[in-house]
């Protein structure tokens, strides 16, 4: 068989890691599982039952099915429009590329290509391993169980380079907290992937059309838990035992099928800026409900949605802390106002609205406001009146260290806006936002993956990011990710070889 393997050293990404005096860290790898390797595995750990429940939770993954059972592509037209089923993703594989396709499958390759990538270790997130959060309760736990152990046994002879995420299921902190030490002493794996939230039925829509009897209305009455804020269990036991226990929190959480992205024609309408959206939403709640005041250890990376909303989202929680905080808001107090001079005001320059009539002091306010301003039962009280309470923020500063220190926002090579992490005339306090190099291979964005590095390394040259930024983007802030929530963490691997020699 002819080696059609092309020379490591032809790759523009090797030019660029040639010029470099610093480790390169991949924080996002996506890899392919070997189907009947996976279900043999699946078969021997548990049962047959447990591959038919794999199958059916791959299966309806990404299809959205209508009342008939049908998913988009057998449906007409009218079907579609009369179920308002979503537009599903097609082909997010690289296949035309048969050697990239090939790499994403074999450890091994993969292992041998990194060289040619430009990458000294990578973190690698299987395409199936959140995949057991659409089985049921029974299967749940066992799949996420044998799939994590398959990825550790699959990966280990590479640990020196390669590490493979742990999935990690939420339904429940108490089901996520026996997964997480399972997959932590047990398997020995380093890194935990979750979702951003977890679908629950809306109790008294479910109360009353109760699932089993209105399965249509169950699919579409639900909300979404993202675990910090307004949740029926209490998450805080599962972030401390991530504390205890050392671990990086990664998600890739969409927002595909949420308002706005509902279209039942288009893909990229539903995809553009989703992964954006749904990881705001994750973090947001994590930030608002405390987590990140409670646990200042805890270290989140939110992937595959750029960097750039994390700017924006830290620099409007400044502009809203500034304007809303309990004291601020008191601006907005209706009983801060003066009805005396309001009165007087109307009198003098309202002849033209009162026509004459007279004005009552004591409705005044409520009628210059407008009914429609004032759609609440009573006011606010105590601490009803400050959003940020329980994320204790007391200062701009807060927001930094409970914002800006335990996110960090994977940006993929060709991102551009990955700009805005490090505009410090735009982030409050001067601040650069941690970005993290996140090079996507194995999706349909990246057709060829020798070329993320000199991609990235292309925003250099172009005046986009400084050659400062870019070391911060590919090593500086990867490697105080994972080495804040582990100082171990490279303990052993090609990295902390390179650091050795420096």
């Amino acid at each position: 068989m002819t080696n059609r393997l092309p020379n490591k050293e032809s790759s523009r990404s090797v030019a660029v890691k040639s010029r470099l005096d610093y480790p390169v860290i991949d924080t996002d790898v996506h890899v392919n599982d070997y189907t009947p390797a996976l279900e043999d595995y699946v078969q021997h750990y548990g049962s047959s039952a447990l591959v038919d429940a794999l199958r059916k939770a791959l299966g309806g993954r990404f299809a959205t099915r209508s009342a008939a059972g049908k998913d988009w592509y057998q449906q007409t037209p009218e079907e579609r429009q009369h179920h308002r089923t979503l537009r599903s993703p097609w082909w997010a594989r690289v296949t035309r590329n048969t050697l990239d396709l090939a790499t994403y499958t074999l450890p091994d390759l993969l292992a041998e290509r990194l060289q040619e990538q430009g990458a000294d270790y990578s973190v690698l997130f299987p395409n199936d391993v959140l995949a057991p959060a659409a089985a049921g309760d029974e299967f749940r736990q066992p799949l996420h169980r044998a799939i994590n152990h398959f990825h550790a046994d699959l990966y280990r002879k590479h640990a020196h380079r390669l590490t493979p995420v742990a999935g990690i299921p939420l339904n429940t902190p108490q089901e996520g907290i026996e997964e997480l030490e399972f997959a932590v002493k047990t398997l020995g794996l380093k890194v935990i992937n979750i979702a951003g939230g977890v679908r629950r039925p809306i109790a008294a829509i479910a109360a009353k059309y109760p699932k089993a009897e209105h399965p249509e209305v169950a699919r579409h009455a639900s909300y979404t838990d993202f675990y910090g804020i307004d949740s029926p269990y209490d998450y805080d036991p599962f972030w401390a035992k991530v504390v205890e226990l050392g671990v990086p929190v990664t998600t890739h959480y969409g927002s595909q099928g949420w308002t706005g992205r509902q279209s039942i024609s288009n893909y990229m309408f539903n995809h553009i800026g989703h992964f954006a959206d749904g990881s705001q939403a994750f973090a947001k709640a994590l930030f608002f409900g405390g987590v990140t005041r409670r646990f200042p250890g805890l270290r989140v990376a939110l992937l595959e949605g750029g960097a750039d909303w994390g700017s924006h989202v830290f620099t409007h929680l400044v502009d809203r802390f500034e304007k809303r905080n309990r004291h601020a808001v008191q601006n907005y107090n209706p009983a801060e106002a003066d009805i005396e001079l309001l009165a007087a005001l109307f009198e003098q320059y309202g002849a033209d609205l009162t026509k004459g009539k007279p004005v009552n002091p004591q409705t005044l306010l409520r009628d210059s406001l407008g009914i429609s301003a004032l759609p609440h039962s009573r006011d606010p009280q105590g601490d009803e009146l400050d959003d940020f309470l329980a994320a204790g923020i007391e200062s701009v500063s807060d927001i930094r260290d409970r914002w800006v220190k335990p996110f960090y926002f994977g940006s993929e090579a060709d991102d551009r806006t990955v700009a805005a992490a490090f505009n410090t005339k735009v982030n409050p306090l001067e601040t650069r936002i941690n970005a993290i190099w996140s090079s996507d291979i194995g999706h349909w964005d990246v057709p060829d993956l020798t070329e993320p590095l000199a991609e990235s390394w292309d925003l250099v040259e172009q005046g986009v990011i400084t050659a400062d930024d870019f070391r911060a983007l590919v090593f500086e802030n990867p490697y105080r990710f994972y080495t804040e929530a582990n100082p171990e963490f490279f303990a052993g691997t090609a990295i902390a070889d390179k650091l050795a020699k420096r």
